[in-house]
């Protein structure tokens, strides 16, 4: 997905402000769900929320930049999966982290349903 860069995502020198590649990561897993048809939050008590994550901050990006965010599913057990994900600007990577979400329902770990798994194909 497509991200502009704009100032409230910048820090005092125009660059963006660390947290806001999760935000960032985080609109481009939602929009797997919007892109079907679904939402993220499958339920009031069915949702993946995330456990772990590992961050690369490789180049900065800056005010009025065009960020493509790519979401990969790179691994699923059967009450998590891990996400590989990329921003990058023009083809070059500025930042690379791995999430690790789990399924909850009822506020507990369950078995993601299988049907989906197709979100992340």
């Amino acid at each position: 997905m497509k991200i502009r860069v704009y100032y409230e995502d910048t820090d005092v020198g125009g660059v963006v402000y660390y947290a806001n590649y999760l935000k960032f990561c985080e609109r481009a897993r939602s929009e797997l769900f919007f892109d079907k048809g679904l939402s993220p939050h499958i339920s009031d008590n069915e949702f993946f929320v995330v456990k772990e994550i590992q961050a690369k901050y490789i180049k900065p990006a800056k005010f009025g930049d065009i960020l493509d965010v790519t979401a990969i599913l790179d691994s699923k057990k059967s009450a998590s999966l891990v996400m590989y994900q990329e921003v990058k600007k023009d083809n070059e990577v500025l930042f690379t982290g791995t999430f690790k979400l789990a399924y909850l329902k009822d506020f507990k770990p369950a078995k993601i349903p299988q049907e989906l798994f197709k979100v992340f194909q």
